[in-house]
């Protein structure tokens, strides 16, 4: 049971209608196809993201955490505003073929921010234009009037780097794509990781009948919801040992969490302890408390993290990597806290099955992410 998470080291949106304007501290990334009211009323404002984590980061998780373990990896961006959107569509994301610069630059500086990348140049306003003809095989590009946007690659000869989520007018907004593909073409140095743009479909980036924003929180954002890279593997254990403690079986259960001192540096893995028994102990003749006596929860327990001040959901409970493991002492799981914004309190339930019912154990167990 193992979540990691890898926040951004830049991001910065791009737009066609400045073509040489840089967004790289923002706020706000955008995704958009806007009314081009002043210069071409045919075609579409368009706009995109760019999106790089760390490659030290990335390498490191997979040899030294994840091992040889089968793994999945999502890039997850949270809503922060969304104007006009159609009952269905779909977000594409697909990994960045050519190296650019963040920049300095924030939307609509006046006079505009070039230092970095913009729609039609990687580098930086006249460096670096972004290849329009002439691309390397599984490369491409896209683009309105204004030539740019951005080159990605949409094949590789073993696996598929696209990623496409879809929605329609109820789903939640927030973006979470399966990249697990393009973190191993990155891992294997089939690709080189210049980061990820994220862009709408194209049969919606270029039409003029409808016309969107998607906003959302950036690197720079002064919320709990910066985009971020998240790994999961699945590194439960369920062996006892010699232990003779047994299965807790009834659903009248007090549940307690050992090794919680309150406040944990934001660098560290924790690892958490369970205390489980039975609330009312079956009557025994014994020269020790019965309610000493510690039990096992289910091999099929499995650990939530929410924030405590706005009650979101974390670390959700995950079947395949949430699972709370098990060794001669008692059941525990470790969290990893570089996942987690510092100066915040969060909170462990724990989920299990006990005598046919399904339990969701709200303790109160609390603690804090310090720097």
């Amino acid at each position: 049971m193992a979540i990691y998470k890898i926040f951004p080291e830049k991001d910065t949106t791009i737009y066609s209608r400045y073509p040489n304007m840089n967004t790289g501290l923002d706020e706000i990334l955008e995704i958009s196809n806007l009314e081009n009211i002043t210069t071409n009323p045919t075609s579409g404002q368009v706009s995109r993201i760019l999106i790089k984590f760390p490659t030290s980061e990335i390498t490191n998780t997979l040899l030294n955490k994840v091992g040889n373990s089968p793994f999945t990896s999502s890039l997850k961006l949270f809503l922060a505003n969304a104007d006009n959107i159609p009952l269905d569509f779909n977000i594409e994301c697909y990994p960045i073929y050519s190296s650019w610069n963040m920049g300095s630059g924030k939307y609509l500086d006046l006079p505009n921010t070039t230092n970095g990348a913009g729609w039609e140049f990687r580098l930086q306003s006249g460096s670096g234009g972004w290849l329009t003809t002439g691309f390397p095989t599984y490369v491409t590009a896209s683009f309105t009037s204004t030539n740019g946007g951005g080159n990605w690659y949409t094949g590789s000869n073993t696996l598929n780097p696209e990623a496409t989520q879809s929605f329609n007018y109820i789903t939640p907004k927030d973006i979470e794509f399966d990249v697990t593909n393009t973190i191993q073409l990155f891992n294997s140095g089939s690709i080189v990781n210049e980061g990820f743009i994220i862009k709408l479909e194209d049969n919606l980036e270029f039409t003029t009948s409808h016309y969107l924003s998607l906003k959302y929180f950036s690197m720079d954002t002064h919320t709990i919801y910066p985009p971020c890279l998240e790994i999961k593997w699945d590194d439960s254990i369920f062996n006892t040992g010699s232990s003779t403690q047994t299965i807790l079986d009834t659903a009248e259960a007090t549940i307690s969490l050992k090794n919680n001192k309150g406040e944990f540096q934001q660098d560290s893995i924790q690892k958490f302890r369970i205390n489980s028994r039975p609330t009312y102990p079956v009557r025994t003749f014994t020269t020790n408390s019965l309610y000493t006596t510690n039990y096992y929860l289910p091999s099929s327990s499995l650990y939530q993290v929410k924030d405590v001040n706005t009650d979101e959901i974390i670390i959700d409970f995950d079947q395949n990597n949430t699972k709370i493991s098990a060794d001669s002492i008692s059941n525990y799981f470790d969290l990893y806290m570089s996942g987690l914004e510092p100066e915040r309190y969060y909170k462990i339930l724990i989920k299990t099955i006990l005598d046919g019912s399904t339990i969701v154990f709200d303790n109160d167990y609390i603690f804090k992410v310090v720097r």
